[in-house]
């Protein structure tokens, strides 16, 4: 079933206070709750196949750090990796919205994997995001985008860790 959504729905009162906007674009999706699911399987040496419904196979395996092989995808990879994809995303959706052209975003995210109190666990994600926009743009406006994408990311708002974002914003 779809439902309209505002591109904006606030993750917390937080969110809602500072970042809900007068000019909320109203687009379909699916309601809540969503579901995304994984497969793995593996046996007791080599890599791990991941699949998902309509997905290519990824191949993964533990990282170097933790006695893995060299280039292979790794879960702490994947997770630092969809820190970044989701910012990206995020950046989108709401750029769209607020009518800002851009160019392209990098967004390099860093884990950092920790063992505070005997328990592991990624404490932080270092989150640096290079903007290009075109001759021109508004820098605040950009700079302000860039911390709004942080703030809605789904995949940020629900890590216990703490995220760290730097911004780079690059007119050419």
């Amino acid at each position: 079933m779809l439902t309209e959504v505002n591109i904006y729905t606030p993750i917390t009162r937080y969110h809602r206070k500072h970042f809900q906007s007068e000019h909320q674009k109203v687009f379909k999706m699916q309601g809540y709750p969503h579901y995304y699911v994984a497969t793995a399987s593996g046996t007791s040496e080599g890599t791990v196949a991941v699949t998902g419904e309509g997905l290519p196979e990824l191949e993964t395996a533990s990282p170097p750090q933790f006695d893995g092989p060299l280039g292979v995808w790794s879960p702490e990879t994947l997770f630092s990796a969809s820190v970044a994809d989701c910012y990206i995303l995020t950046f989108r959706a709401i750029a769209r919205a607020s009518k800002f052209e851009w160019n392209s975003l990098e967004c390099k995210v860093e884990g950092v994997l920790e063992r505070p109190e005997k328990t592991t666990y990624f404490t932080t994600f270092n989150v640096h995001a290079v903007l290009h926009a075109p001759e021109g743009a508004k820098v605040e406006l950009a700079e302000r985008l860039l911390e709004k994408a942080e703030a809605l990311c789904l995949i940020t708002a629900s890590l216990k860790s703490d995220v760290v974002l730097t911004t780079e914003i690059i007119l050419d």
